[in-house]
């Protein structure tokens, strides 16, 4: 049986590929704790197609 618990999968996406125009997006997923932060989060994360590190928010 699987665990029940707070932590649950997140998909983050960059904020700036958007605006740069260039094709595909940049993703990661990830897990976090829904008790400790409820909104959503938002990390730096490398994105390999601007090859630079950009920030990237929880979506859905």
């Amino acid at each position: 049986m699987a665990k029940k618990g707070n932590r649950v999968q997140v998909i983050l996406e960059c904020t700036e590929h958007k605006n740069s125009g260039k094709p595909g997006t940049s993703r990661y997923i990830t897990t976090k704790n829904r008790k400790n932060s409820p909104d959503r989060i938002e990390l730096k994360k490398y994105n390999p197609v601007l090859r630079m590190m950009t920030v990237h928010k929880e979506i859905k």
